[in-house]
C-alpha cells in the first residue's frame, strides 16, 4: 500500500499515500534531554494520517465484496477521515456522504465539498459520538448505503501495523523508544503498539488526548466516562473506540486547549511546520518527555496528524 518508490508514474492518487518524513525538531526543543522527530503524516495526498485507513477501509469493503460502483459510502467524521475517504472516493468513482460535527472548521467543509461528498452536519453539543448515531442513522435507511467504521473497523489499526510503523522502524534504525500519538478513533496508537512493542519491550507508547475530556485516563482508573467540551479537533471523540487496544498504553498524557493551540503555533514560527491543532498537543506531551531526565539521549517519534491550513478560520491562526 505505501509509496515504496519514486521515478514512476502512478495510476492513481491512492497509490501515492505513505513513506512520509522524519524530521528532527530543533529549535522548538532546544535544550531537551531527549531528540524529538516528527512524522509528517499532513505530506499524504490530502495532507493527513486519515489518508491510511481511508484507503485500507475501501480496500477491504472492496476485497470483501461489501461494495459496488452502485454503492453509498457513508461515514461518520471529525473532517480528516471525510476527507481522506473523499478522495479515494472521487478517483474510484464512489459517492460519499458524511456526518459531522458543526464545530468542525470551515475549511474541511470546503475541501468535503470540493471533493465531491454530501455532507450532513450534526449539533456541535452532540461531538462525534453524535455524529456516528446521525451516520449510523442515515447507513441504516437503505440497503446500499455502507459505512466503513472508522472507530470499529479492523482495516484502521492493521494498516498502521504494516506501514506506519514499519516506516518508523525502518527510518529510525529500530533506535524508538518512546511513540506519542494523539488519540481520535485510537487505531495508529493500536498499530503502531502492536507491531512495534513485541519487537522491542523496551517501547513506551504514550497516548495524548484533551485535558478536558481525558475518557482514556478516566478508563484505565476504573471510573466512570465523563467527556467535556474541547477544541483540539481530531482526537478526544469522548469514547473509547473499538479499535482501541488499551493495552499497548504506556502513558498518558493530557493536554489542554491552549497549549495544544499555542505549540502549533510554535511548530510553524520556529520549524516551519504548518499543523493543526491536534500535532500541536503530540507535540507538546513529546516535548514534557523529552525534558525528563530519565530520557535523556531517547528518541521520541511523535505523530503529527494534520495540515495547520486546515485550521486558518480558527482560533490557532485567527487571533
Amino acid at each position: 500500500m505505501p509509496r515504496t518508490d519514486s521515478g514512476r508514474v502512478f495510476d492513481d492518487i491512492t497509490q501515492c499515500i505513505g513513506n512520509t518524513p522524519l524530521v528532527r525538531m530543533r529549535r522548538i526543543a532546544e535544550g531537551c534531554a531527549a531528540t524529538v522527530a516528527g512524522k509528517l503524516e499532513n505530506l499524504n495526498p490530502l495532507w493527513s494520517v486519515k489518508d491510511r485507513i481511508a484507503r485500507a477501509m475501501i480496500d477491504a469493503a472492496e476485497r470483501d465484496g461489501k461494495i459496488t460502483k452502485n454503492t453509498v459510502i457513508v461515514e461518520p467524521t471529525s473532517g480528516n477521515t471525510g476527507i481522506g475517504l473523499a478522495y479515494v472516493c472521487a478517483a474510484r468513482g464512489y459517492r460519499l456522504m458524511v456526518a459531522m460535527p458543526e464545530s468542525m472548521s470551515i475549511e474541511r467543509r470546503r475541501l468535503l465539498k470540493a471533493l465531491g461528498a454530501e455532507i450532513v452536519l450534526t449539533p456541535a453539543a452532540e461531538g462525534m459520538p453524535g455524529a456516528v448515531r446521525k451516520a449510523e442513522e442515515l447507513a441504516a435507511r437503505n440497503p446500499n448505503y455502507f459505512m466503513p467504521q472508522q472507530f470499529k473497523n479492523p482495516a484502521n489499526p492493521e494498516i498502521h501495523r504494516r506501514t506506519t510503523a514499519e516506516e518508523i522502524w525502518r527510518d529510525t534504525g529500530g533506535r524508538v523508544d518512546l511513540v506519542v500519538s494523539g488519540v481520535g478513533t485510537g487505531g495508529t496508537i493500536t498499530g503502531i503498539g502492536e507491531a512495534l512493542k513485541p519487537r522491542k519491550p523496551t517501547l513506551r507508547m504514550v497516548a495524548v488526548e484533551p485535558a478536558a475530556s481525558p475518557v482514556i485516563s478516566q478508563r484505565l482508573a476504573g471510573k466512570p466516562l465523563q467527556p467535556g467540551k474541547h477544541a483540539i479537533q481530531g482526537i478526544g471523540a469522548g469514547f473509547i473506540p473499538e479499535v482501541l487496544n488499551l493495552a499497548v498504553i504506556d502513558e498518558v498524557i493530557q493536554v489542554c486547549d491552549e497549549d495544544a493551540m499555542e505549540t502549533a503555533r510554535q511548530l510553524a514560527r520556529l520549524e516551519g511546520f504548518m499543523c493543526g491543532i491536534s500535532c500541536g498537543a503530540a507535540v507538546w506531551a513529546a516535548l514534557q518527555l523529552a525534558r525528563r531526565k530519565e530520557n535523556a539521549g531517547k528518541l521520541i517519534v511523535v505523530i503529527l496528524p494534520d495540515l495547520g491550513e486546515r485550521y486558518l478560520s480558527t482560533k490557532l491562526f485567527s487571533e
